[in-house]
């Protein structure tokens, strides 16, 4: 999973009275969109059943729940004070995610066929593959991502009617959504034996297994003041709070892989021993955020021209690594792991943002960043 930013809003729409910008957001995005192409990277220099590798990936899944939670988090900041008219919400914030996608899965579609020598067959049956990938974010492992913002911008001048009783009744709405959490993730670990792996992954592309953390980054914008309050007050308790998140994540990998569990499998991103571990991953990275924004903001150039670019970086880092497919096998055949992981992430970080910014420059950049031409 992750990502980046999805774009929250047009540069020509007006803000509400009362909004302002939160730096400590800014850092929010670097990091998880750092941790994204980590986990990416880490896949892709390992093997599947490596069971150290799948160690740190289940921790890692982390960049998911954390950007839909920041995507709820930014929308309500935005919104929590003021309407929001269901046609006009749409026809605004759509086309900025829409397109881009609709764009990025013919680009990945393509080159499936051309880079991966896949089997052309008929016309037909191939508009027929493209088709089902916009249906279902299957084009590329990373796009499951845009259409599950997608269905978050459908349904939230729904999702804006409960304002009011998440301001009046945070925590009976959150106990709640954390029930229907912790049951989807039980039934899609754990399904019954009639149910098949093709009926579990219909779920990855759709929002129900994000809901929690939709209500989470809602309940937080909504209660902003407090909450930010308490996670600046409280940090001692949020690294703790990671440190069992962490440790409880790890004790129920390492029992379900002693248990006959594929080590993948048990590192999977939708295990119910991850919500306690995302939830305090989620509090750490904006207390992180917080601290930074305080300070004296150090990287703050590098930072902003990353959050501008950070949708970018999400939709062609899986480029960026295909391409360093060259070094992977030098320093693999050579060095093994860890060595793989340790050159590739720093080359795939830097070559993702030399192409970011070319696509940033170029004149249809809207149609693939989802923002404007730079230095237009």
């Amino acid at each position: 999973m992750t990502t980046t930013e999805i774009p929250l809003a047009r540069a020509d729409e007006p803000a509400p009275a009362k909004s302002r910008h939160l730096r400590q957001i800014d850092l929010y995005r670097v990091i998880t969109f750092a941790l994204v192409i980590l986990i990416h990277v880490v896949g892709s220099t390992t093997y599947q059943q490596d069971v150290v590798a799948d160690a740190i990936q289940a921790p890692l899944h982390l960049t998911r729940e954390a950007f839909f939670a920041l995507t709820a988090f930014v929308l309500v900041f935005q919104y929590r004070d003021r309407p929001v008219p269901a046609g006009k919400f749409w026809r605004r914030r759509f086309p900025l995610v829409a397109v881009p996608y609709v764009v990025w899965t013919v680009i990945y579609w393509v080159y499936a066929m051309v880079a991966l020598n896949q089997p052309f067959g008929s016309m037909s049956s191939q508009l027929r593959a493209l088709g089902l990938d916009l249906l279902t974010g299957n084009a590329w492992y990373h796009l499951y991502f845009i259409l599950v913002t997608l269905q978050v911008y459908l349904l939230f001048p729904l999702l804006a009617k409960l304002f009011g009783l998440i301001r009046r009744r945070p925590w009976p709405v959150l106990a709640v959504s954390f029930g229907v959490q912790a049951a989807v993730t039980v039934f899609m670990s754990y399904p019954p034996g009639a149910v098949g792996y093709n009926v579990i992954s219909q779920f990855f592309s759709t929002l129900l297994p994000y809901q929690f953390y939709t209500v989470l980054g809602m309940t937080a914008a909504l209660h902003f003041e407090t909450v930010h309050a308490w996670v600046r007050g409280h940090s001692r308790w949020v690294l703790l709070g990671m440190a069992a998140g962490l440790a409880i994540v790890e004790t129920g990998y390492f029992l379900s892989v002693h248990n006959g569990e594929w080590p993948e499998m048990a590192s999977d991103a939708f295990r119910p021993y991850l919500i306690p571990w995302c939830v305090a991953a989620i509090a750490g990275i904006y207390l992180a955020g917080a601290r930074w924004a305080e300070g004296k903001q150090r990287g703050g150039r590098f930072v902003s021209w990353a959050v501008d670019r950070s949708f970018a970086i999400f939709l062609c880092h899986p480029i960026a690594i295909a391409l360093l497919d060259p070094l992977l096998s030098f320093v693999g055949d050579r060095y093994g792991a860890p060595w793989t992981t340790l050159a590739v992430y720093p080359a795939t970080l830097l070559l993702t943002f030399a192409i970011a910014e070319l696509l940033r420059r170029l004149p249809w950049s809207k149609a693939l960043t989802g923002r404007a031409r730079a230095g237009a």
